[in-house]
């Protein structure tokens, strides 16, 4: 018989747990000929600004060891945009479809959150909240417990679909951000999103990313991306989705027994587009090699 791989996060049923992540599967409409996208948990959606953004200037991506460095800038169409040109089609992908948000105040969030809650076919929203708060002198929403709860409470206040923040690791410890995110009324959590970092031409003294620093995610950041979602799923109650170098069902296993519910799949697919469907078909093997009936037994299992 074969085990059951269906979780449910915050109420949406997921039909196995691997999710694709946000800036690493465009609006999703792009992988549709590569796979179907009924056999994934669901989407996250590249970010969506109240406006169109360019991005930032190339290159925007560098090769690291056992990763990746990214500076795109959050380049998309904007929200109205990804309503009128994406969102139709994406309604009949037969799976869950989450938009990630982002802005630099809270304003430009309820902007966003109230063009997508006047159409039909999301699941809910991860909110981005790694941007500086430039109504409030720069501070970033990720690393202030307090601006970050009053985003998120703000956010509560016009959002009937679930809020998923989506947490940053720049910070000294990740407790204090995932209980204000739960405290606000956040319906689940993710995490972590890129760490700041710079590569360095030795040749032409210049960075190899043209904005300077850069986000570095893949396999390299798994085993700190493990132990902030250990710690996370042990502060809250509320359901935590994790990711970092996710790139094998073993992998997915692992964030699961650290205390995700669900797991996020990034920038694997760099390498291989079809990698959130076959991490799925691994984890399946996995809980058959294991005797594992059921997924959900995996959660929060980490004998520390």
């Amino acid at each position: 018989m074969k085990p059951s791989t269906a979780v449910s996060v915050c109420g949406i049923a997921l039909a196995n747990p691997i999710v694709a992540a946000s800036g690493t599967f465009g609006y999703g409409l792009e992988f549709r000929d590569m796979m179907d996208l009924r056999a994934l948990g669901g989407i996250v959606v590249k970010g969506l600004s109240k406006d169109p953004i360019d991005g930032n200037a190339a290159p925007r991506l560098w090769e690291a060891e056992q990763g990746m460095i990214n500076s795109v800038g959050l380049q998309n169409i904007g929200v109205r945009a990804f309503v009128r040109e994406k969102l139709p089609a994406l309604s009949t992908a037969g799976t869950n479809v989450f938009a990630n948000i982002f802005g630099y105040a809270a304003e430009d969030y309820l902007e966003v959150v109230r063009v997508l809650e006047d159409s039909e076919g999301l699941a809910g929203y991860e909110l981005n909240v790694s941007c500086p708060n430039t109504k409030h002198g720069g501070i970033f929403f990720s690393n202030d417990p307090e601006a970050l709860g009053e985003l998120i409470a703000s956010v509560k206040l016009v959002a009937r679909r679930p809020v998923i923040v989506k947490l940053s690791p720049n910070v000294a410890r990740i407790e204090p951000l995932a209980v204000a995110a739960e405290q606000s009324g956040a319906d689940a959590i993710s995490l972590v999103n890129t760490f700041v970092s710079l590569a360095i031409d030795a040749r032409t003294r210049k960075p190899r990313i043209g904005a300077g620093f850069g986000g570095l995610s893949g396999p390299a950041i798994k085993p700190i991306a493990l132990r902030m979602v250990y710690q996370a799923s042990r502060a809250v109650r509320i359901p935590v989705i994790g990711m970092g170098g996710i790139a094998s069902g073993e992998d997915a296993a692992e964030f699961l027994i650290a205390g995700a519910t669900a797991v996020e799949v990034g920038t694997a697919t760099f390498w291989d587009p079809t990698a959130p469907r076959r991490i799925a078909r691994e984890l399946e093997s996995f809980l058959v090699q294991q005797k594992i009936d059921d997924v959900r037994s995996l959660t929060g299992t980490l004998e520390l």
